[in-house]
């Protein structure tokens, strides 16, 4: 580690926090139907979509209305997605003639879109026309991470009202989320990305001659324009198959400042937004400064890994202070690389800057034990919201056994019913993730697909299903999951991780509206101070993260014991 990557690392989180009040304040006003600055240019074109889909924006919707109106507009996005991927060479934009996608194929991307994951078991530059890049990928970019900023938005009403029934419009809060802060950032970084040197065009691909005379076919596309939204909207899914590790998605150091910065600003910012809605701005800070500690924690973990090396090179003579440079590209350097992991796994984002199967043992434990916390550092636009939330919770009831209160939050009181249903959304993450991983790990058909034998290779297997369940999206790389097996399980594993974990949470937040709200007392305990945070950064630990130790205990643990012995996989 060195001080000039700390400042690099300090300069990017000092941005971050500078623009989250202004950032999360606006939002707080867009949600809550207030006008903006935006609202003269965008007001009418709100009013022709609502006018045009039928929907009356004053009328809202109680919790069994908003959530099935979430499922089927995302069973509507599926079937258009996965009809785009399998009638891929019957449509236009396709320069390059690519062939219609295979049906498990198409299954496993189209659920990957639709559900903020955006797992890629396909190279894009060989099998996506440009067509299915814009119109399916991209557009899908948009409206999953509205639909993940919605859920949280109803249950944001949950907490702030009270004594209702109604939590808002799943199609007002879709429409205003799309068109007021993801269309207009979008358009900005695309922009910027442009300005930067990031292609964005509708050739198919360029020939070039090297400085050795041979000939190579360069991939080109509109790559701005996904590249933006990608990372605003958490979403991962790169144009290229090596995503933000190739110079035409991430050409330099600027954009590489700019793609974390954009995989942060509205997950956090969020986090803002819901103590203004809520009354107290302190509660958001609160839960911010909780995300914060296990993030950075993250990214010290990775950087301090990375920067030790493997003594299994030292050995054969490499400088130990070059640290580890395999899998990374150079023009970012370690500290920017490692700050890239941490926040990709700690949000639901999945790009990645460089590929985490070469990572030493304890540099890919962090990105995957981040993975496995539940997506809340920060999380994904709008997942990780209502995820901390779903701690919160948790750690609340747990206080009031501790000191034997009924339990609060924000006036609410936590009982019965909100438990089942939290420890319901908690526990399908590790159901999921566990289960299939240990199929997988005893099934020939799944072996075949590694390319590594022992630890290694049982941790490919475990951080795909973990990035699968955790709407993440990004690989460790070193598995082939493009087979009939993987494409099928990973993409129930996806809809597990967002519709089963999803549908709990609205329950939650139903009962929660329908409470009228307490006043707070001398007896109530206080969830914006430092001893809350304390606790929920422990609870998110204990609870989201200690029923993986076994599973990490036989990958990347047991591997890194191994290393030092003197034996790699």
């Amino acid at each position: 580690m060195s001080l000039n990557g700390w400042l690099q690392i300090g300069l990017l989180i000092a941005v971050l926090l500078i623009s989250l009040k202004p950032l999360g304040l606006y939002m707080a006003h867009v949600f809550s139907g207030d006008k903006t600055f935006l609202s003269p240019v965008l007001g009418p074109l709100e009013r022709v979509f609502y006018k045009a889909a039928g929907v009356d924006p004053t009328k809202e919707q109680g919790w069994l209305a908003y959530t099935f109106a979430m499922l089927i507009f995302s069973a509507a996005g599926f079937a258009s997605l996965y009809a785009i991927l399998r009638l891929q060479v019957y449509l236009p934009l396709n320069p390059q003639n690519f062939d219609n996608l295979t049906p498990d194929l198409a299954f496993n991307t189209a659920v990957s879109f639709l559900t903020n994951t955006n797992w890629q078991a396909y190279g894009g530059e060989t099998t996506m026309s440009n067509f299915s890049q814009m119109v399916g990928l991209t557009v899908h970019n948009f409206l999953s991470a509205a639909t993940g900023i919605a859920l949280a938005l109803a249950l944001t009403r949950a907490f702030a009202r009270s004594g209702v029934a109604t939590l808002g419009n799943f199609w007002v809060d879709l429409t205003r989320t799309t068109l007021y802060v993801l269309l207009p950032l979008a358009i900005v970084v695309a922009l910027c990305f442009l300005a930067l040197g990031v292609p964005q065009t509708l050739t198919g691909a360029v020939d070039a001659t090297t400085l050795e005379g041979a000939k190579q076919t360069l991939a080109m596309g509109p790559m701005a324009s996904q590249e933006a939204i990608k990372q605003l909207g958490t979403n991962g899914g790169g144009f290229l198959n090596v995503n933000s590790a190739h110079p035409f998605e991430n050409p330099n150091a600027l954009s590489n400042f700019l793609q974390i910065f954009s995989m942060l600003a509205i997950s956090s910012a969020l986090v803002i937004a819901f103590g203004q809605m809520v009354g107290k701005a302190r509660q958001g800070y609160a839960l911010l400064a909780a995300m914060g500690v296990l993030l950075i924690a993250g990214v010290v973990l990775v950087y301090a890994a990375e920067t030790y090396g493997n003594p299994l090179l030292t050995a054969l003579g490499v400088d130990p202070s070059a640290g580890n440079l395999e899998g990374k590209e150079m023009r970012f350097g370690q500290a920017m690389t490692a700050l890239f992991v941490a926040v990709t796994t700690g949000l639901s984002c999945g790009a990645v800057n460089a590929m985490h199967a070469s990572l030493t043992p304890l540099g890919g434990l962090a990105p995957l034990f981040l993975i496995q916390l539940g997506e809340v550092l920060p999380g994904g636009v709008g997942s990780g919201l209502y995820g901390i939330l779903v701690f919160a919770i948790l750690t609340v009831f747990i206080a009031g056994l501790m000191v034997g209160r009924t339990p609060e939050f924000l006036g609410k009181k936590i009982e019965t019913r909100e438990m089942k249903f939290a420890m319901l959304a908690v526990l399908i993450l590790p159901l999921a993730i566990l289960s299939f991983t240990a199929i997988s790990a005893m099934l020939p058909v799944a072996l075949a697909s590694l390319a590594n034998a022992g630890p290694h290779g049982l941790t490919e297997i475990l951080y795909a299903y973990s990035s699968a369940v955790g709407n993440n999206g990004s690989a460790f790389a070193g598995l082939n999951a493009n087979t009939p097996w993987f494409n099928t399980t990973l993409g129930i594993a996806m809809m597990a991780g967002r519709f089963g974990y999803v549908v709990p949470v609205m329950a939650i937040a139903g009962s929660l509206a329908a409470k009228v709200k307490v006043p707070e007392s001398a007896g109530t305990f206080p969830t914006d101070a430092v001893l809350f945070v304390g606790l929920l950064v422990g609870v998110i630990l204990i609870v989201g993260g200690l029923q993986y130790f076994p599973a990490l205990a036989l990958g990347p643990i047991v591997e890194h014991v191994l290393m030092l012995a003197g034996k790699t996989f």
